[in-house]
């Protein structure tokens, strides 16, 4: 086989590989010169999109200059005119608590932590809200959070 073909051959594999595994994945950044503020709130719209029975998870992009070992996010979700219907707080682990090694993949200084939310989301759920919930003015080390729902 040439070299075109064997090019050709992976470029349609990767492309079939990165996709089938989710229905919803966003990412919010955050500025990291600021932190994360207590007063934040990242907002991700759903859409029509159909969740019901499907996992949720949540995922924390960080760095080693995180000052806990865990991270409070409280999870709120609203119907499509914007009233809450679920209101959760969630503990997503980010080290080891007796290596202190960060969990999650990644490289250099930064990983990725993907939790499954512990509870289904309602049916007539359109958006997601994540609040901090360190009692914390500001939140060194979190480079961004995102959702993820997969079939």
């Amino acid at each position: 086989m040439n070299r075109l073909g064997i090019i050709g051959i992976l470029c349609v594999w990767m492309l079939s590989s990165c996709s089938g595994d989710r229905l919803y994945e966003d990412f919010i950044a955050l500025d990291e010169s600021r932190g994360w503020q207590q007063a934040d709130s990242l907002e991700f719209q759903l859409g029509d999109v159909d969740h019901e029975g499907k996992a949720t998870l949540i995922a924390v992009k960080f760095t080693e200059t995180y000052p806990f070992s865990n991270f409070y996010v409280r999870v709120i979700a609203k119907d499509s005119s914007s009233q809450i219907i679920e209101n959760k707080l969630v503990n997503v682990p980010l080290f080891d608590s007796k290596t202190g090694q960060p969990l999650g993949k990644g490289f250099g200084s930064s990983y990725t932590k993907y939790d499954t939310l512990p509870f289904g989301l309602p049916a007539q759920t359109k958006s997601i809200t994540l609040l901090q919930y360190m009692r914390q003015e500001s939140l060194p080390g979190i480079e961004a959070a995102g959702l993820k729902i997969v079939p």
